[in-house]
C-alpha cells in the first residue's frame, strides 16, 4: 500500500510539473503568432492541461483498466465545470462574452449529451452491456474535428492579442522547445506511475477502478486546469480561464475518449447514469450562470463548488 501511495504522489507531481512546463512552452509559441487569449485557452492551454488526462486514460486503457479511462474523463469534466469555474469565480468574478455564451459553452452541453448517448447502450439501444466501441470513437473524433474547425475559423476572425496583454517576457525558441520536450517526458512517466499507484490502491481497498477514476485520478489530472484558470482569472484574463475549461472538456470527451476507444473498446463499468446526469447538470449550470448578465459571480461560484462537494460526498457514502 505504501509503495502504491508513493507511486501515486510521485506520478501526480511529475504530471503537474510536466503539464506546467509544456503549457508554458506552448503558450510561448502561440504568442509569437499573436493569437487571442480565448483561442489560446481553447487550444494551446486546453491541450497542454488536458495531456495528463490523455496520458492517464490512454495508459489505463492499454494496461487493462478501461473503466478508469471513462471515470477519469467524466470526473475530470465535472471537476473542470464545477470546481475550476467555481474556484475561479471565487477568486474574481468571471466576465463571459456574448459569443462565448451563444457559441462556445454550447459545445460543452453537446459533449455532455453525446457521451452518454454513445456510452449507455443498455438505455439507448437496449444492449446487454454499456461500451464505447471503435465506431463510437470515430463519432467522438468527428465531433472533435468540428470543434477544432470552428476554433481555427474563429482564430482567423478574432482580434489579435496585443503584446502588452500577453504578459511576461518573450521566451527564447530553444527554451520553448526544451519545456515542451521535458513536459511530454514528465507527463508520460508521471502518467504511468499514477495509473499503477491508483490501480494498486483501488485493488487493496476493494474500491472499483471507476470510482478511483471519478475522484482521485480525475482530481489529480485536473489540477493543471485549476491552477491555470485561477491564475488567469486573478490576472483578469477571464477569456483564457473560460476557454481553458471549455477546451479541456472538448479535448477530454471528443479527443481522449475518441482515441482510447479507437485503440481499445471501453466498457463503461462502474459509471452510472447518475454520473452522466450530473455531468449534464453541471454543463447546464455553467451555461445558465454565464448567461445571466454575462458574468459568473462569487455566489454562483459557491454553488458550483458546493455541487461538486455534494457529488463527491455521495460517491464516498455509496461505497
Amino acid at each position: 500500500m505504501l509503495l502504491n501511495i508513493l507511486f501515486t504522489i510521485l506520478g501526480a507531481i511529475l504530471v503537474l510539473v510536466g503539464a506546467d512546463k509544456l503549457t508554458d512552452g506552448s503558450i510561448g509559441i502561440a504568442r509569437r503568432f499573436h493569437i487571442s487569449e480565448m483561442v489560446i485557452g481553447l487550444t494551446v492551454v486546453a491541450f497542454g492541461t488536458s495531456l495528463p488526462e490523455f496520458v492517464v486514460s490512454l495508459l489505463a486503457s492499454i494496461n487493462g483498466v478501461p473503466s478508469m479511462s471513462v471515470g477519469n474523463i467524466v470526473g475530470s469534466n465535472l471537476f473542470n465545470t464545477l470546481m475550476i469555474v467555481g474556484c475561479s469565480a471565487l477568486v474574481c468574478p468571471i466576465v463571459v462574452s456574448k459569443k462565448t455564451v451563444s457559441k462556445d459553452i454550447p459545445f460543452t452541453l453537446l459533449a455532455s449529451i453525446v457521451l452518454p448517448a454513445l456510452a449507455l447502450d443498455t438505455w439507448v439501444n437496449h444492449e446487454s452491456v454499456d461500451i464505447l466501441t471503435r465506431g463510437d470513437g470515430i463519432v467522438l473524433l468527428g465531433f472533435f474535428v468540428v470543434f477544432m474547425t470552428y476554433t481555427f475559423s474563429m482564430a482567423k476572425t478574432e482580434k489579435s492579442v496585443d503584446d502588452e496583454n500577453q504578459g511576461g517576457e518573450e521566451m527564447s525558441f530553444l527554451k520553448m522547445l526544451l519545456w515542451i520536450v521535458l513536459g511530454i517526458a514528465a507527463l508520460i512517466g508521471g502518467g504511468e506511475l499514477f495509473v499503477d499507484g491508483a490501480s494498486g490502491i483501488a485493488r487493496e481497498l476493494g474500491v472499483s477502478d471507476a470510482i478511483i477514476g471519478l475522484t482521485l485520478v480525475a482530481g489529480g489530472t485536473s489540477l493543471p486546469e485549476l491552477a491555470t484558470s485561477i491564475v488567469a482569472a486573478r490576472k483578469g484574463q477571464s477569456a483564457m480561464a473560460i476557454g481553458n475549461v471549455i477546451g479541456s472538456n472538448m479535448f477530454n470527451i471528443f479527443w481522449i475518449l475518441g482515441c482510447c476507444a479507437m485503440i481499445v473498446p471501453l466498457p463503461v463499468t462502474g459509471i452510472h447514469w447518475t454520473d452522466f446526469a450530473m455531468l449534464l447538470l453541471a454543463s447546464v449550470m455553467f451555461w445558465l450562470f454565464a448567461r445571466t448578465s454575462h458574468r459568473i459571480v462569487r455566489i454562483e461560484g459557491v454553488l458550483l463548488v458546493a455541487c461538486y462537494i455534494v457529488y463527491i460526498a455521495g460517491l464516498i457514502f455509496a461505497l
